[in-house]
């Protein structure tokens, strides 16, 4: 997950500790693709996106749509009733893949993310309610 992710995010890569402890959280769900994969986490009738990455050479062929939906599957079959994530602000085709998907913005999180050089980008706190 950690070398996928620094392919898809090289600026803001978590490490294979990071990750190690975030899959071994309560309510942990790690779902693979080829090229891809999304780590969330499903607690008390919520569930949280943690990361979806893709790797750039195969971005736009439906990978991320296809984890998307199998994670809200799994949060609405654990009785999860709504997803959440965050998501850069200046992040276009991610806002754009998450509001085909319905999702829309309930927060905003200024500064939420270390950029290059030090300097902050904004981020959306996004929602869809689960069947």
């Amino acid at each position: 997950m950690a070398a996928l992710h620094r392919a898809a995010f090289p600026d803001a890569a978590w490490d294979a500790a990071a990750f190690a402890g975030l899959v071994a959280m309560p309510g942990a769900v790690a779902l693979s693709a080829d090229d891809g994969f999304l780590l969330g986490r499903i607690v008390a009738g919520e569930a949280e996106i943690l990361t979806l990455a893709v790797h750039p050479r195969a971005r736009r062929r439906g990978i991320a749509t296809g984890l998307l939906a199998r994670f809200e599957a799994a949060a609405s079959r654990a009785g999860g009733a709504r997803v959440f994530l965050e998501v850069a602000a200046d992040n276009a085709a991610a806002r754009a893949l998450y509001g085909a998907r319905g999702y829309g913005a309930v927060g905003h999180r200024p500064g939420y993310y270390a950029g290059p050089g030090g300097v902050s980008r904004d981020a959306l706190v996004l929602a869809r309610a689960l069947q």
